[in-house]
């Protein structure tokens, strides 16, 4: 954890008996917010506070078109925000912004989906989600990240350089790996946020697994890490069926798997000059 300036210790909340600080921005209405650990959280330890605890205030997010929430939690030792979307939707047909799909689905399922893909090739690129009731429906709570310097657009519009520019571009190039291998229909700037160590979070997957059997833009799968196309290359059936559960179908896992088929040949018939030995990690981009 990076050292606090004393100034700022008039701002910190000890949560319960734990020992971690926490400050308290404006929008939380008085209640902490967790933002850092001396021992970061697990990913289990996350699914668990997601699960199970109370929900104290909630409110609607400000972006996306799905209705979703932005609701407080707190299990009375640990305070923290989740985003909280419930949009179940499937069309025969469908036209927005001059696109037309066929057979379109958006689906709070597909977060919870991507979070444990994500996790199944060690990419650490997708924040924690379970599934949880709320307000009588099934739904996808995600954990909300904090300390957010900016999102792509902004960078972009600000034109603002990373600090360790190979360790940004690897975690770029997995960014669209990942998209390519659930076949993302709806990755924009805004559903990337870069938090202040420039570590990189890809939010908001309820319009992914489309039906494409192959790479949409292999073009756009420049480079990987050994070990993660290692991992990519040994998913199997039984192994993603395990980890997704009932969220997302075995029709959807046999496509996904007949594009990594096609992502594992793309990067073995470019050879080395495609793989690296990540350097980039969870402690982001200012090591």
């Amino acid at each position: 954890m990076r050292p606090q300036a004393l100034a700022l210790l008039a701002g910190l909340t000890l949560i319960g008996g734990t020992g971690s600080l926490a400050t308290a921005p404006a929008d939380t209405a008085g209640l902490p917010l967790f933002r850092q650990q001396a021992a970061p959280l697990t990913d289990a330890a996350m699914e668990q506070f997601l699960r199970t605890a109370s929900v104290v205030r909630s409110r609607e997010t400000d972006k996306g078109v799905t209705g979703s929430v932005r609701a407080t939690l707190s299990d009375g030792a640990l305070t923290h925000d989740a985003h909280i979307q419930t949009v179940e939707v499937f069309k025969s047909e469908f036209r927005a912004k001059g696109k037309f799909e066929r057979n379109f689905r958006d689906d709070w399922r597909f977060n919870i989906a991507v979070y444990r893909i994500d996790r199944l090739l060690g990419l650490h690129l997708v924040p924690v989600s379970v599934e949880r009731n709320w307000k009588r429906t099934r739904a996808a709570f995600t954990w909300w990240i904090d300390d957010v310097l900016m999102d792509e657009g902004q960078r972009l519009n600000q034109d603002a350089s990373p600090p360790d520019a190979r360790c940004w571009y690897e975690q770029m190039r997995h960014l669209r790996l990942l998209d390519q291998l659930i076949d993302n229909a709806d990755r924009n700037h805004g559903n990337l946020l870069i938090t202040h160590n420039w570590r990189l979070w890809a939010i908001d997957h309820t319009r992914a697994f489309r039906y494409s059997e192959t790479p949409r833009f292999p073009a756009q799968l420049i480079g990987v890490d050994r070990t993660v196309l290692e991992r990519l290359e040994a998913l199997d059936f039984a192994t993603v069926k395990r980890a997704v559960e009932r969220h997302i179908s075995d029709a959807d896992i046999r496509t996904l798997l007949s594009r990594r088929d096609g992502i594992v040949a793309h990067f073995r018939k470019r050879g080395e000059a495609a793989l690296f030995d990540r350097r980039s990690s969870p402690a982001g981009c200012m090591n």
